[in-house]
């Protein structure tokens, strides 16, 4: 049974560290031949309960962005936050500043999948974990918070 649309807060949230940082799979990546220097990658974005990524952009990628399920909270640069459920669907431009990225629920999950065009070099250069860049000031939160979460997985093995 699918939840009920939350309705947004009245205030815009600011990013806490403190929340939970989605789990993030690579679905697939391939350059794209007819298009050359550029690749195709799909991430699915696991929002646990509660969960929130600090204010970033995507390394000069487009993005389309699909709710698979639950709600989750999106503010690009200066416009407005929005709220997006299962089967709704957004864009981001090369360039923009993914300032609002939340999980809408504190007591439900969220999944999304991203699908990104980017520079091939980005991937090679970068891997991955070069696709989220996290703004400047939430860097050091957000990989001392990714330290833990690997420690703590590591001891569930």
């Amino acid at each position: 049974m699918a939840s009920e649309k939350p309705t947004l807060p009245a205030v815009e949230p600011t990013y806490d560290a403190s929340r939970p940082f989605p789990d993030i799979h690579s679905i697939y990546q391939h350059p794209i031949p007819n298009c050359p220097g550029k690749s195709i990658v799909a991430l699915r974005v696991s929002f646990s309960p509660n969960g929130s990524t600090p204010p970033h952009t995507h390394a000069g990628a487009f993005v389309s962005v699909n709710v698979v399920s639950g709600y989750v909270y999106n503010k690009m640069n200066n416009d407005a936050m929005e709220i997006f459920g299962p089967g709704q669907t957004f864009t981001e431009n090369p360039g923009c500043r993914h300032v609002i990225s939340d999980n809408a629920s504190t007591t439900e999950p969220a999944v999304i999948v991203a699908t990104l065009i980017v520079d091939t070099k980005v991937l090679e250069e970068g891997g991955m974990m070069g696709l989220v860049v996290i703004d400047e000031e939430y860097r050091e939160a957000v990989k001392e918070q990714m330290m833990k979460a690997a420690a703590a997985a590591g001891g569930k093995k």
